[in-house]
């Protein structure tokens, strides 16, 4: 009987600490699911991932050159640039299709004091499926389908012909580019409302084709031509390009201007053109051959005192140590038909400098 009493007081007690540890389980249980729901999602759940990119791209490029320039009757040594410039360009997608695009670009003036010089690019622009839409400092289709093609040496003037009178940056630019496989168009109107007429002052659209290396283009230029407030006339230009990678060492490209002075003033109208011939070959892994044939005609009399036109031809010898560098020798011919010939024998460098952001 006494063990028995044992037993049981002890059965007893293990009912008792039972009791109590499921009790303690049930508090503990409770306690935890009255904290506030919100907590626990805030604590799990992941920021969403953007699907907006960047693109930021800095660049440099310094053309310095040095030589004996025989022009007038007169020469001399000279330190020149071959247009060195700086700039910047962001690109941002906010859609499949649509990015917003800013462009930044200046001139480095190393024939003087290497300032930063006049801007050659400063605009905003919005790419579509649609097109893409520019307002500000750009290059118009004029350069894009008729000269780049052609501008292949180190120096300010090139492409030699295309030069005194065509255009490279325009300024208080509308633009508009369309691209669907091989065709780009592309179509330019200036406003400048305070030095013309508050009308277009200038329009320049064109059309090209670019596929397996080759590219072909037309393009039509009309601009408004003042003296102060006055209307003189226009000028018309019809032009043409082509270009073609003949082989990996062999580069081709020819371009040609017919260009309309028309003046209010019959008498004073005219009709000119230009002309530029480039050829690239690569002799060697690091030695390239240039050489190109240009003329230019503005339309006035031989005799004419205000005539400046000229045919010339020039070549280079390039040598490519490194990706970035390109270390020149440049000769150039200028015949003129009213003036004095002009001739120069001159060596450069140019560094190139480009870095690009992703995030």
């Amino acid at each position: 009987m006494a063990d028995i009493e044992a037993l049981e007081a002890q059965l007893a007690e293990l009912k008792a600490r039972f009791l109590a540890q499921s009790s303690n389980t049930t508090s503990a249980t409770s306690t935890s699911r009255s904290e506030p729901a919100s907590l626990k999602p805030q604590q799990t759940k992941k920021p969403p991932v953007s699907d907006e990119t960047t693109q930021v791209d800095a660049y440099a490029t310094i053309r310095p050159t040095f030589g004996l320039i025989d022009n007038q009757a007169q020469s001399n040594w000279d330190v020149r640039d071959a247009l060195s410039h700086a700039g910047f360009k962001v690109s941002h997608e906010f859609k499949p299709g649509w990015s917003a695009q800013l462009h930044g670009e200046w001139g480095i003036d190393l024939a003087n004091e290497g300032n930063f010089g006049k801007s050659r690019r400063a605009y905003t622009a919005i790419s579509t499926p649609y097109g893409r839409f520019g307002i500000g400092k750009q290059r118009p289709a004029q350069y894009l389908f008729i000269a780049e093609y052609v501008d292949i040496f180190n120096h300010s003037s090139s492409p030699f012909a295309y030069d005194p009178e065509s255009i490279f940056f325009v300024d208080n630019l509308l633009s508009y580019r369309f691209d669907s496989g091989p065709l780009t168009f592309v179509a330019v109107g200036q406003f400048d409302g305070s030095k013309g007429d508050k009308q277009t002052d200038l329009f320049n659209a064109g059309l090209s084709y670019d596929a397996d290396g080759l590219h072909a283009a037309l393009t039509y230029q009309q601009n408004d031509i003042y003296d102060s407030t006055e209307q003189l006339g226009q000028n018309r230009i019809w032009a043409g390009s082509l270009a073609y990678q003949f082989t990996k060492r062999l580069y081709g490209a020819l371009s040609y201007q017919g260009k309309d002075y028309e003046r209010n003033q019959n008498t004073l109208s005219r009709n000119g053109h230009t002309f530029d011939l480039s050829f690239a070959y690569q002799l060697a892994k690091h030695y390239k051959l240039k050489t190109g044939i240009f003329e230019f005609d503005d339309g006035y009399a031989s005799t004419d005192p205000n005539n400046h036109s000229f045919d010339g031809y020039n070549i280079t010898l390039e040598w490519l140590p490194t990706r970035p560098l390109r270390v020149h020798l440049e000769y150039l011919n200028k015949s003129f038909e009213h003036q004095d010939d002009m001739q120069s024998i001159s060596v450069g460098f140019r560094y190139d400098y480009k870095q690009q952001w992703q995030y």
